[in-house]
């Protein structure tokens, strides 16, 4: 693209942004440099400023896949219950189960480390548009114009990670149209603080869960350290004790994960036919296998938990969107909607010399996806070998393998801007369960032998056996638990890795050409088309249409706005916040049992609550998965809540968004500190948090 196209391009946006305001929603996981001001302003009368938006960047958190926040100025970092899950259980044992007692560090020395997890603070975003879309020359093919991308990406998170020491990422937007460098601080001494009982973290199991009203204190806490001591962060949110009122204006920042309001039809159909039913069907097979693993025992109960509660929120998640789908109604309007467009450029010549395309070469390339997408999904993806063996011994061959490559020709996650992060998570001494690791990888064999029996590969890799017997071989012959035999292998580099006797690092072995090949052809064929098409539809767009929204979501900082507010669902009126009181109630409704079984902590604690005061909240803030732990803020900029999921009605608004009954929904900010003072007797953590200290 010229740098005059660019400047058309980015005038556009800017001016999109001014004036073309959605009238009847709170639309928008918006860019923090192309922040909504005068939506904002026109709509709630409130100014943002350039230095409430610095200090809420820096004060939010990336925390793995999804968001947190710092709350104090010593590197207290609050999230949600479920998003530090995994540390918590890495943490657990058969005689120490953190998921059911919960844990409160009272004094400093008994914060416990959290290996192998990493967050991330955004520091600054650069806007390099110009530099990497400048690699492409006229009459590259779309292959070839990926490929020039993809170096110039390289090459600028490479320099920008030497120069600066920060990780650095080149974000893609508008579908390629823009280029946004983001600089992360790497934060990876992380120590437990505070988690409550999965009981009140998760009150109402996966019945509940995608619903309100809700009761959750779904939230925990982590503490960042820096050369051993907790890191000071001149960026935090001060808190609300007040918290928030029916009708107010609240914003959130988080990472939402990934959206669809800008694909077009054949990509949603594609979704709708292909991907989705697939992912589905797998997570239902996932979901009555660790149940079944479950009943065997309570100590398999809580290993299975660990896989559990992402596999059951990942299905109704996955329902939900695909419900939004297979709506007449939707679908009608996203292909009235194409064909406007598609029509307005038609009858423009020089529109349609430039555009006229895009749309049919997508489409050509959901069909050529859809011919291999389940050989890349077990291969390439690895849904095959459901194991974290597996999962180690491919990112070792990888490693091996890319590190001895020029930087620009490696795989993208094996870069010199991410490799830290990946040797942290390799050599995380997070517990394995054997059994387990057998009774998975078992099921995933033989599921692949249902779907792929045909590929030599796995002929090879079978031999006649049952999966069963297979997968005890693997699981036996490997020693990839040890940590030091990983570190061995690491340092040992790619002939220790051909050398190796290992039965996993064999399997990885085997099956990483025909991986690489599948993948290879899906950037090809697929990803490099929906970039260099992509990009062609986003500038139609914008060309006749203006930016109306923002980019769709790419698991990176977002702000968001709506209001605090209750709605409508079959004629019932659904309040805004919900109190201890509605919880109590919910429990003895339920003759407190599970999945509405109260911890002791609570049942004893009882007498002391204020049952009045409000547990959870809902708002119209635009979300998506991974904005859970996002903080929630007022115009202040205090912490009023944290988002930890959506209602049902939300989850079709990855496609469209409607606030009439989708909502947000977040653990209140007055709930969080009743909980932690009557509760858990965790007053010197709220003294702290309240900057009382």
């Amino acid at each position: 693209m010229k740098k005059a196209a660019l400047r058309v391009l980015a005038g556009i946006l800017l001016a999109g942004l001014a004036v073309s305001i959605p009238a009847a929603s709170d639309e928008g996981m918006w860019l923090f440099n192309m922040a909504p001001k005068d939506l904002v302003q026109k709509r709630y009368g409130f100014a943002l400023q350039d230095e409430w938006l610095t200090h809420l960047r820096l004060s939010s958190v990336r925390f793995g896949g999804a968001s947190a926040s710092f709350v104090s100025s010593d590197g207290l970092v609050l999230t949600n219950h479920h998003v530090g899950r995994g540390a918590i259980q890495n943490l657990s044992s058969k005689d120490r189960d953190l998921m059911k007692t919960g844990f409160y560090a009272r004094t400093r020395p008994e914060e416990i480390k959290c290996p192998g997890v990493e967050l991330r603070v955004l520091e600054d975003i650069v806007d390099v548009t110009e530099t990497v879309t400048g690699a492409v020359r006229p009459g590259m093919s779309a292959a070839d114009a990926a490929e020039a991308i993809d170096k110039a990406v390289a090459a600028l998170e490479k320099e920008e990670s030497e120069r600066s020491g920060l990780r650095a990422s080149v974000v893609k937007l508008y579908s390629g149209s823009l280029f946004h460098l983001y600089k992360y601080k790497t934060l990876s001494d992380v120590r437990l603080v505070f988690a409550p009982e999965n009981a009140i973290a998760f009150f109402g199991g996966d019945a509940d869960n995608f619903t309100y009203p809700r009761y959750d204190l779904d939230i925990a806490l982590f503490r960042v350290y820096e050369n051993d001591r907790p890191l000071k962060t001149p960026h935090y949110l001060k808190w609300s004790s007040k918290g928030v009122r029916d009708g107010e204006l609240v914003f959130c920042s988080g990472n939402p994960g990934s959206t669809g309001r800008l694909l077009t039809l054949s990509q949603l159909e594609f979704l709708r036919d292909t991907s989705y039913p697939f992912n589905i069907a797998n997570l239902k097979r996932r979901q009555a296998l660790l149940h079944e693993y479950a009943e065997k025992g309570e100590e398999e109960a809580r290993v299975a938990m660990r896989s559990l509660f992402g596999i059951e929120n990942g299905l109704k998640a996955t329902l939900g969107y695909q419900s939004g789908l297979l709506d007449k109604a939707l679908m009608d309007k996203k292909a009235r909607e194409e064909k406007a467009v598609r029509e307005a450029v038609a009858k423009d010549v020089v529109l349609s010399a430039e555009f006229g395309k895009a749309w049919d070469e997508i489409a050509a390339a959901q069909a050529s996806y859809a011919s291999f997408f389940k050989p890349y999904t077990f291969l390439e993806r690895a849904q095959g070998f459901n194991t974290v063996y597996f999962g180690a011994a491919r990112t070792l061959v990888r490693l091996a393998q890319e590190r001895a490559k020029p930087n620009a020709e490696r795989l993208r996650e094996y870069r010199d801007a991410n490799l830290a992060s990946v040797e942290r998570s390799f050599l995380s001494p997070a517990p394995i369960y054997d059994e387990f690791e057998v009774v998975k990888l078992a099921d995933s064999l033989a599921q692949l032998n249902e779907e792929l029996g045909h590929l030599q590969e796995v002929r090879w890799l079978l031999g006649g056996r049952t999966p069963d017997a297979v997968a005890r071989e693997l699981v036996a012959g490997t020693k990839l638990a040890d940590i030091e035999a990983r570190k061995a292998l690491l340092a040992g580099g790619w002939e220790a890795v051909c050398r190796s006797e290992d039965a996993m690092i064999k399997l990885a072995l085997l099956v990483d050409p025909v991986s690489r090949g599948l993948r290879s052809r899906y950037e090809k064929e697929v990803d490099a088309v929906e970039t260099r098409n992509g990009t062609l539809v986003a500038r139609a767009l914008f060309r006749l249409k203006g930016a109306t929204i923002p980019p769709d979501a790419t698991s990176t900082l977002r702000l968001s706005f709506g209001v605090a507010k209750g709605y409508l669902e079959h004629g019932r009126k659904i309040p805004y916040a919900t109190t201890f009181a509605g919880l109590f109630a919910l429990s003895a409704k339920n003759v407190n049992r599970d999945p509405y079984t109260l911890p002791p902590s609570f049942v004893a604690k009882k007498s002391s609550l204020d049952l009045s005061v409000p547990l959870n909240f809902v708002s119209t803030c635009d979300s998506i998965g991974g904005n859970s732990g996002s903080p929630l803020v007022n115009r202040k900029a205090e912490f009023v809540g944290v988002l930890f999921d959506g209602n049902i009605q939300s989850l079709p608004t990855r496609f469209v968004y409607d606030d009439t009954i989708a909502r947000s929904v977040m653990v209140d900010s007055r709930g969080i500190l009743e909980a932690l003072l009557k509760v858990y007797d965790a007053k010197p953590l709220v003294d702290e948090i309240l900057g009382r200290r």
